[in-house]
């Protein structure tokens, strides 16, 4: 691992990790060695972070001179707290470690008043179980959406048909009880939502569609605006479904 790499992994777990961090700890997380994490925490001090502590008894950064202050409001701050604590019990695990990643974050650059906002924030989220089922393709279809990459994926109807076809990844949306991919279908020629529980399989680095994901996503957006409001006939949970509602056609 390159020393500046290894300097920042250490700086984030100072900033994630509940305070005092022992030195084990931090060679734990970091997978150095301790003689390692002594002498990069000497690396940090003299670059600007101001931690406490030493061997033997553990570290706590106190100001983070690698991130510019933060002012946040008191309501700012209760919002950050809120929004961040519901997309940790979204079911996703990789954007759950990035909320508490942002958190950790965000603490480091506040005043201590600030921090002590953060910490006493009275908004919290309880959730007896997770808003969406863990999706084992979601890491992929994510990654082909910031590529801008055609990804190929296996997916189970409502019917229990099961396709192979190419998708050009638009977005990923957060419905109520649903998480579903906005796509092109390559094998129907056109718009269409994937539920990413129905995602059997999924093998990112296909061709990139970039010259069009910006038009192609502008388009669906305005389609899906011109569905058929509340209490309108809509096809069954979990079909696949075309930009305007309607059910999509069968695979084949």
């Amino acid at each position: 691992m390159a020393r500046t790499d290894r300097l920042f992994r250490l700086l984030q777990t100072l900033r994630v990790l509940p305070a005092p961090v022992t030195a084990a700890r931090l060679a734990e997380e970091t997978g150095v060695s301790l003689r390692s994490v002594y002498r990069d925490i000497d690396s940090l001090r003299a670059a600007g972070a101001q931690i406490a502590g030493e061997r033997g008894y553990g570290y706590r950064l106190i100001e983070d001179g690698a991130l510019p202050p933060q002012v946040f409001d008191r309501i700012e701050i209760e919002a950050l707290v809120l929004g961040l604590s519901e997309v940790r019990h979204m079911g996703d695990p990789a954007l759950a470690r990035a909320a508490g990643a942002v958190l950790a974050k965000v603490a480091a650059t506040l005043p201590d008043a600030g921090q002590q906002h953060l910490l006493h924030a009275v908004s919290r989220v309880r959730r007896s179980e997770e808003r969406f089922a863990p999706a084992t393709s979601l890491a992929t279809i994510r990654e082909g959406c910031w590529r801008e990459e055609a990804v190929t994926i296996r997916y189970r109807d409502g019917e229990d048909r099961v396709t192979d076809r190419a998708i050009w990844p638009l977005a990923i949306v957060y419905l109520d009880r649903k998480l579903v991919i906005l796509a092109w279908c390559c094998l129907r020629a056109a718009h269409r939502m994937f539920r990413a529980d129905r995602i059997v399989a999924a093998e990112g680095g296909g061709p990139s569609f970039r010259p069009k994901r910006v038009a192609l996503l502008k388009a669906y957006l305005a389609a899906l605006q011109e569905t058929p409001p509340a209490g309108k006939e809509t096809p069954p949970p979990g079909k696949e479904t075309s930009p305007a509602g309607k059910e999509a056609s069968p695979a084949g």
